[in-house]
């Protein structure tokens, strides 16, 4: 019985296969999360070994492969055509795909999850290139081929394809919790938050606000198309917007200017901690690099810790500078996060800050603002939330 004609993808993992008995679990997620980006485009079916995915009518391919590129947990990909379960099938529709092709050499790559088909893997290989050389009076190159033919021979159908597309590998969103992520207008902070969603985590952002200089408006609305374009790797990705006024008024008031960052920095995390818990999240994300400026030495990222019990995570802390705007670019977060806009952090620099700061100093300093236990459960009661996507 001839198969349809339809176009489908091929979805391969790779950290997830090393799961043991709770691969279920990351593949549940992960095929959740296709079906909540992919919902428009592409009907999700789970096989043995790999993800099957049919693309609807009029889905665009092209689009569906760019937003597959930044799911995490996706080792690699590829858009594929579908033949029935017999070597016959499988040289038609091996022989159509090369056919509208220009090359000099191929080879063929085959796997064969159907354990009762009755070729191995290296007898397909043979039996198909042999079919494909003399029909095409093409040349076999095992080492540089020109081009692959990929064969994968399913329990009822045989898929094959000719390119195969790298994914950003991983765990799906969503498999290792959820955290909460500070979120400045920098570049950064952006990548901290990328890297926990590779790593499973499912990111609420956050970001504080800084309305004591002009553009605050301009700057919400730089943060909320960095977040755009984070959802299109983790999906709906809620943002909480915190004045920081009132917060940044005390501080000057009370805080000599080289130890104001430090003390900023500490306000920051008690916001993130109390978000985290309305948010049920079990860790905060920084974007901190060990030396990259003042307030990232160990002394002071020492200092600013201090106050959180939940687990602080800096996924870019053994990272240089060039190596995260790579990874920036990559995301197409960097154009964005270059725009103008003065954060807190830039406007809390003193000329010369504190590098070694010393914890006893600064919590003896904090108590000397008064109501200072008050000052983070009011700016986030003032707080404005929205889910992106």
């Amino acid at each position: 019985m001839p198969m349809s004609k339809g176009q489908y993808v091929i979805i391969h993992y790779g950290e997830i296969g090393l799961k043991g008995q709770n691969r279920s679990f990351f593949e549940d997620k992960l095929i959740k999360n296709l079906r909540a980006v992919l919902a428009d485009a592409l009907v999700v079916r789970r096989q043995y070994g790999k993800i099957t995915a049919e693309l609807k009518p009029r889905a665009d391919a092209e689009s569906i492969k760019r937003i597959l590129s930044r799911i995490p947990g996706i080792a690699s990909f590829a858009l594929a055509q579908k033949c029935e379960l017999s070597l016959a099938g499988l040289q038609k529709e091996a022989l159509s795909l090369l056919s509208k092709r220009d090359f000099r050499t191929f080879g063929i790559i085959t796997r064969r999850s159907n354990k009762n088909f009755p070729q191995t893997s290296g007898e397909v290989n043979v039996i198909l290139g042999d079919y494909l050389r003399k029909t095409l009076r093409k040349k076999v190159d095992l080492t540089h081929p020109d081009i692959t033919v990929y064969v994968e021979i399913s329990e009822k159908e045989i898929y094959v394809y000719l390119n195969k597309s790298k994914g950003i590998g991983g765990l799906p969103v969503g498999s290792s919790g959820r955290a909460v992520a500070l979120l400045s207008g920098g570049i950064d902070s952006p990548v901290a938050a990328y890297m926990s969603m590779k790593r499973g985590m499912k990111v609420i952002l956050v970001h504080i606000l800084n309305k004591t200089m002009a553009g605050g408006r301009q700057g919400a609305a730089k943060i909320q198309k960095i977040v755009t374009e984070l959802a299109k790797i983790q999906g709906r990705s809620p943002l909480y917007i915190v004045p920081f006024e009132e917060i940044q008024k005390a501080i000057i008031a009370y805080v000599p200017a080289e130890l104001r960052m430090i003390v900023y920095r500490r306000f920051m995390l008690r916001i993130a901690e109390a978000i985290a818990a309305q948010e049920k999240a079990k860790a905060i994300i920084t974007g901190d690099s060990v030396g990259q400026v003042a307030s990232q030495t160990l002394d002071n990222l020492k200092c600013v810790y201090d106050v959180a019990s939940l687990p602080v995570l800096p996924p870019l802390i053994g990272m240089n500078k060039e190596e995260i705007i790579g990874v920036a670019k990559q995301i197409g977060t960097y154009e964005l996060s270059i725009l103008p806009y003065p954060d807190c952090c830039s406007f809390m620099i003193a000329e010369h800050p504190e590098t070694r700061g010393n914890i006893d100093k600064i919590n003896k300093l904090e108590k000397s603002i008064p109501k200072f236990g008050e000052l983070v459960d009011k700016v986030i009661e003032q707080s404005r939330f929205k889910v992106l996507h």
